[in-house]
């Protein structure tokens, strides 16, 4: 019945489970020591993101055009996780900040959307989502550093329980298939 990946599989839910258990508890305990750690990760990514934009734009057929924007953009990517890795606090804030304002102006261009020919069966839904993406949004812009904390303590709890359900479903499945096991003939003399 569970033969093949699944046998293979409850082991790597229950680490992933016990991993994101143990994640979410860190997170949530700590969540400016968590922030940071993320914006640290991320200033890493984007340090590698802005070196590969700085290398592919001297590719062979990339066109002047082509190669100003990617210098641009692996010049931004640089200077932006020099400040993440440098300057980690500043960083939280000011992501969160962004995050905040791109929310508002998401939440505008959905509220327009909804107004549109083509939106009139998910007008209400659109509306809906608009007024949670400028609600978060205003509160991201409005406290940027207390909502960094709240995000890397949100992160925290569905790291948690993402950790529960993977534990949870690992071990059913481990369950299933001992109890679908043929039992062992006794061997004899």
């Amino acid at each position: 019945m569970f033969k093949g990946w699944l046998e293979l599989s409850w082991p790597v839910l229950l680490v992933r489970g016990l991993v994101g258990i143990l994640f979410g508890i860190v997170a949530m305990a700590w969540p400016i020591d968590t922030a940071v750690v993320l914006v640290v990760v991320w200033g890493a990514w984007v340090l590698v993101d802005g070196a590969g934009s700085i290398i592919h734009a001297f590719g062979r057929d990339v066109t002047l055009a082509a190669r100003v924007l990617l210098l641009l953009l692996g010049a931004l990517g640089v200077v932006a996780a020099a400040l993440a890795l440098f300057r980690p606090g500043i960083t939280a804030v000011t992501l969160t900040w962004v995050l905040g304002v791109w929310l508002v102006a998401r939440g505008l261009v959905s509220t327009v959307t909804a107004f549109t020919p083509a939106a009139r069966g998910g007008r209400g839904l659109l509306l809906v989502s608009a007024a949670v993406d400028v609600l978060l949004g205003v509160l991201f812009a409005a406290n940027p550093g207390a909502s960094a904390v709240g995000v890397a303590f949100v992160l925290g709890v569905a790291a948690f329980a993402w950790g529960v359900v993977f534990l949870v479903v690992g071990l059913a499945i481990r369950s299933q298939i001992a109890d679908a096991a043929p039992p062992v003939a006794p061997v004899s003399p």
